[in-house]
């Protein structure tokens, strides 16, 4: 069992050399990346019968430094669901440079331009090519990690990733209109995306699920006289209580209070 040992950077070199002669080619692949690894074992491990390990060795002339390594570690083996939120912490210093991470958004490697894609400095021009890579994880990982993610890819990760959807959510640059085109989608969560839409025409408010009711009765395009129907309606009481709309006049709300009190008590 090799344990740590293929990521240490303190094993010595007659391990590592050990190492990448390991049966297992997931112990293979850690030590291909290796900034100390000598030219002989990594022209061997070039040509490693598992794909993997020779993918891994071919993101060697990108890890020159350990915090290159670092940083490949941290992406790589990672499905388009293992990834955090934009607010997770970055990496401890030091950090690879700027100019290295533009150079893996230019790469072939989709591992590479995934890493870039993590960076949330990574400059303007860069992220709105990265936004259109062919590879998913690259898009998933922009979306979730870089501040300047375009409107669009956050709405296209949100719908085929449920798993991101409570961080990207609250990002500023989440859309918020022109997705009436899901109302009918079979997902309740992304019509309740749409159901909030203050661009909706008909809020859908008799929804079978709670959730987009609760959405299409706190829609500010609602008229008045439909919130007041709407907050003496147990099914769409909490979402037409939050509605931001102009306020009912004071009696009529005083009214609906009562009520809502006397049902209460009876």
């Amino acid at each position: 069992m090799a344990g740590p040992l293929p990521h240490n950077r303190h094993t010595p070199a007659n391990a590592v050399a050990r190492l990448a002669r390991h049966p297992e080619p997931s112990i293979r692949a850690l030590v291909a990346t290796r900034p100390d690894l000598g030219p002989d074992l990594a022209a061997k491990l070039a040509k490693d019968p598992d794909d993997d390990v020779r993918m891994y060795a071919r993101l060697h002339p990108f890890s020159r430094a350990w915090a290159e390594y670092d940083m490949l570690q941290n992406i790589t083996g990672h499905g388009p669901d293992c990834t955090g939120p934009i607010t997770e912490p970055a990496p401890s210093p030091p950090q690879p440079s700027p100019d290295w991470f533009a150079a893996c958004a230019a790469s072939a490697e989709p591992v590479l331009r995934r890493v870039a894609a993590s960076w949330p400095a990574l400059p303007a021009e860069l992220v709105g090519t990265l936004a259109q890579d062919d590879d998913e994880r690259v898009r998933v990982r922009l979306a979730c990690h870089h501040p300047l993610a375009p409107p669009r890819l956050l709405l296209d990760v949100f719908l085929t990733r449920p798993t991101h959807r409570p961080h990207l959510l609250p990002l500023p640059a989440f859309p918020r209109t022109r997705t009436s085109h899901l109302m009918a989608h079979p997902d309740p969560q992304v019509r309740a995306l749409a159901a909030a839409d203050p661009h909706l025409p008909d809020p859908p408010v008799n929804d079978l699920d709670t959730s987009v009711r609760r959405a299409a009765a706190a829609n500010p395009s609602l008229p008045p006289e439909a919130l007041e129907t709407l907050l003496a309606n147990p099914r769409t009481t909490e979402g037409s209580a939050a509605n931001p709309s102009p306020p009912l006049p004071a009696p009529r709300m005083h009214a609906l209070i009562d009520r809502c009190l006397n049902t209460t008590t009876a």
